[in-house]
This record gives C-alpha cells, sequence and structure tokens, in this order.
C-alpha cells in the first residue's frame, strides 16, 4: 500500500552505514591495542558489507537498522579503549558503585537485544515460523546459542593471542566473566522482544 517503508530504496541505512565508517576512522586513531581494536570492530565491518549486500533484496526494517547501527557504535567503542578502559563504563561503576568497569556487560546485552530482532524479522519475513510463544522461545534459543558461539571465539583468539588474551577477554578477574556474559545475553533477548514485538510487528507488515 501507499504507507508501505520502501526501505531498499531509503537513505537512512547508508546514512547509518557512512556514520558507522565515520566512527570506526575516528576509533582506529590512537586505540589502546590496534589488533584487539580489530578484533573487536570486524563484526561492524562484516555487518557493514551484509547489509550493503542485502539492501536492496532483503532490507531491514528501519528498528533492526536503528538498534544494529546503536550495536555497533558500543562494539567501536569497546575496540578503541578495550572493554575493560572504556570511560563509559568507569562511570558506570562510580554511580552504581561497582566492583568492576562493566561496559561490557552492556556489550553482551546488546549482543542479545539486537540478534533477538535480527533473528525474529528473518524467521517471520521468511515464513519460517508464526507469531506466538514457540517464536519466542526459539528467538531466545538463538541468540544463547550466538552468544555461547562468541565466547568460544573469544576463547580460541585468547589461546591465539595469548599475552594480550586479557584485554580482549576484558575478564577484569571475574571467574564467571563468560556466564554473565550469556546471561546478559539471554535478559536482552527477553526484552527486545517482550519491549519491541508490536512495534517490529508493524514495520514488518508496512516493509515493501
Amino acid at each position: 500500500g501507499q504507507d508501505g517503508m520502501n526501505i531498499a530504496g531509503s537513505r537512512e541505512p547508508a546514512v547509518l552505514g557512512l556514520l558507522w565508517l565515520v566512527a570506526l576512522g575516528v576509533s582506529a586513531i590512537g586505540p589502546a591495542d590496534y589488533l584487539i581494536w580489530f578484533m573487536e570492530v570486524l563484526p561492524v565491518m562484516v555487518a557493514l558489507v551484509l547489509m550493503a549486500a542485502t539492501q536492496r533484496n532483503f532490507p531491514l526494517t528501519p528498528l533492526l537498522y536503528r538498534l544494529a547501527f546503536l550495536h555497533g557504535l558500543a562494539l567501536i567503542l569497546g575496540g578503541h579503549y578495550t572493554y575493560a578502559h572504556v570511560p563509559l563504563g568507569f562511570w558506570f561503576q562510580e554511580v552504581f558503585d561497582l566492583a568492576r568497569n562493566p561496559y561490557d556487560r552492556i556489550g553482551h546485552f546488546f549482543q542479545g537485544f539486537v540478534p533477538a530482532i535480527l533473528a525474529r524479522e528473518i524467521l517471520i519475513r521468511k515464513g519460517f515460523m508464526a507469531r506466538g510463544r514457540m517464536l519466542f522461545f526459539v528467538v531466545v534459543c538463538i541468540c544463547l546459542a550466538f552468544s555461547a558461539f562468541y565466547e568460544l571465539i573469544e576463547w580460541w583468539a585468547a589461546v591465539l593471542l595469548g599475552q594480550g588474551a586479557m584485554e580482549f577477554l576484558g575478564t577484569q578477574g571475574d571467574v564467571w566473566d563468560s556466564q554473565w556474559d550469556m546471561f546478559m545475553a539471554l535478559i536482552g533477548a527477553i526484552l527486545a522482544q517482550v519491549l519491541l514485538s508490536r512495534r517490529h510487528d508493524h514495520e514488518i507488515a508496512n516493509i515493501r
């Protein structure tokens, strides 16, 4: 209909992509460690290529583009400083009197929150699943699987990095860091669906 969102012809994804490139460029100026920076921002670079390649044939909803953009900024910021040393995290640590910089927890919350909407969008629009409780459950499972796989990638990278492992992992001495990371992704996946499903359904219905 006339009220459909023609995202394929929209400039917004291109603008967001350009802003990502600017942020990547700025973050590459004097990062804490260039190898860790590259490893942390690599998902943003991959997402940028995939989103550019699919925009014409499978444009995403505006909600998903915007969430992905925010997630990307969180990754880029973490890549520049390393997650344990992001100033925003130190501010949270001081305000809430925490024992450690919690920025990596925020990152892993995003790792559940944003992929939940992505998984939901693909499952619904490709006709793999109908809306309902089972969709909610499967989306949470996909996000948990993604989070667990990311923990495996971090482990493999840490083994290869050797000396730089602690900065890349950002465990800050927490033996339960991997479990906390997955728990934050679980909370993100649940909250994204509880808070945004109605709006997401509306955008999916109007996309063309």
